[in-house]
């Protein structure tokens, strides 16, 4: 199986930035695409941005466009979210997915495998 371990997470103020990353382990047999969901209390987890493996293709929800970067190292196995100018309605638990589409969509149903998440607190 694939595993999914995010880190990076942590408590800062609004206008800070954090870099978030997703390690990827495991065999797969597809090429899959990865994604950042995020989930804040009693609310439904929502998609923040995805990236192709093969084509290079990105995808940000309007929420975060312009502030948040997503990459990968394919060297690494590793998947990142940059994160700048905070807000604080961008606290929730954010969580890595993996695609099997290999499309970077913005569903989490396309989402076979997530990580335990990594907490983001933004305060003013």
């Amino acid at each position: 199986q694939v595993q999914l371990v995010e880190s990076g997470g942590g408590l800062v103020q609004t206008g800070d930035s954090l870099r978030l990353s997703c390690a990827v382990s495991g065999r797969t047999f597809s090429t899959y695409a990865m994604g950042w969901f995020r989930q804040a209390p009693g609310k439904e987890r929502e998609f923040v941005a995805s990236i192709s493996w093969r084509g290079w293709g990105i995808r940000y929800a309007d929420s975060v466009k312009d502030r948040f970067t997503i990459s990968r190292d394919s060297a690494k196995n590793t998947v990142y979210l940059q994160m700048n100018s905070l807000k604080l309605e961008d606290t929730a638990v954010y969580y890595c997915g993996a695609n099997p589409t290999g499309y970077p969509t913005g569903n989490g149903k396309d989402y076979d495998y997530w990580g335990q998440g990594t907490q983001v607190t933004v305060s003013s």
